[in-house]
């Protein structure tokens, strides 16, 4: 099995995908994910080359057994349609969306760049995606698939401020039975107007709302662009409202970061490692202890994702760091994590997640 894994080197592939746009090699990576599991013995393969499980990584979250701490972040799987490959490449878990109450194509291309010299992508996708009831076809497709699942939503760029929160109770409604735990976004900077939802009246109108429809933990996503301040006071907000938990952090619409970025969508990846990390550990110094908390954003390394533990993150997710280290980075993160932890003398992750605070 391992060397039929060897034949789908990755620095390989990326040098075939890389000779693609952005957004036409996403679609070929998909594509390849749609049809993996009808490949039934290359993908038990790679799920025994890259999966890694271990008692000392295992937790008991939401109500599900979580084998590993390390997801793929939202906006890689728009409409739940790898959901089952996933394992095959090392995650833990998956979230997927962002996901509308109706389709939309999002924003004009080209909106999707790779900034190579910075380890790190832009992308001004705009929620681009097949809608809710396309969704929910992919989510009824699943049976006995058992993985966790996150399911992030966010409003239609038509739909007026005022009216956002009527876009977010649809998506209740119809999730409400659905996946392991749903996903507030109102924090991309791809969709007009959305961040001005990041307010308190906003947060306790919107997990109240939540709280009347479904008993699926409901977590709020955060952007990086605001202080610390600022960032606990509405993650505080939303954990007194309800909140389940809080995921920091989305893109970042700092472009003095690089000269190589544009002046327009969000910038992830290596770029936003230490803004996410600054932003979250600030989070996680007031809230480790009373809610669960996701660190996400330019997370490369076993030793990133183990300080992003350390200061309070139950898991972690990847998105853009994939692009540029394929599915060996979460091999390396999930066995790296094991032998950290053993290092510092912890029998379990959990007992390293805020320890920086303990």
């Amino acid at each position: 099995m391992e060397n039929t894994v060897s034949l789908f080197s990755y620095n390989t592939l990326k040098k075939f995908m890389f000779a693609f746009d952005p957004e036409t090699a996403h679609t070929i990576a998909g594509f390849g994910l749609r049809i993996l599991p009808h490949f039934p013995v290359i993908q038990r393969a790679l799920a025994n080359h890259y999966f890694v499980s271990d008692p000392v990584l295992k937790q008991e979250l939401f109500g599900r057994t979580f084998r590993n701490p390390v997801g793929l972040g939202a906006g890689f799987d728009k409409n739940g349609q790898y959901i089952t490959a996933m394992p095959a490449l090392g995650f833990g878990f998956t979230e997927i969306g962002t996901v509308t109450p109706e389709p939309q194509d999002g924003n004009p291309k080209p909106r999707l760049f790779r900034l190579i010299e910075d380890q790190s992508i832009q992308n001004a996708m705009g929620f681009n995606n097949k809608g809710k009831e396309y969704m929910l076809e992919q989510l009824n497709k699943l049976y006995f698939f058992d993985y966790p699942i996150g399911i992030n939503i966010g409003k239609n760029k038509t739909t007026a401020e005022e009216h956002a929160l009527k876009d977010y109770e649809v998506l209740f409604e119809a999730f409400k039975e659905y996946g392991d735990y749903i996903v507030i976004n109102i924090s991309s900077p791809n969709t007009p107007g959305l961040r001005d939802l990041q307010n308190e009246q906003f947060i306790n109108d919107i997990f109240a709302m939540a709280k009347s429809i479904t008993d699926q933990p409901v977590l709020l996503k955060i952007a990086p662009d605001m202080t610390p301040e600022d960032a606990i006071t509405l993650c505080t907000t939303a954990v007194n409202a309800g909140a389940a938990g809080i995921i920091a952090t989305n893109t970042t619409i700092d472009y003095s970061l690089t000269p190589h970025a544009k002046d327009f969508g969000g910038i992830s990846g290596a770029l936003l490692t230490e803004k996410s990390y600054e932003l979250f550990k600030a989070i996680g110094k007031e809230l480790h202890d009373k809610t669960l908390l996701i660190s996400v954003g330019g997370i490369d390394s076993a030793e990133e994702a183990y300080r992003r533990i350390k200061a309070g993150a139950s898991l972690v997710q990847v998105y853009s760091m994939l692009v540029y280290k394929g599915p060996a980075l979460i091999k390396e993160i999930n066995e790296g994590l094991i032998k950290l932890l053993k290092n510092d003398g912890y029998n379990h992750i959990s007992e390293a997640i805020g320890a920086d605070w303990k």
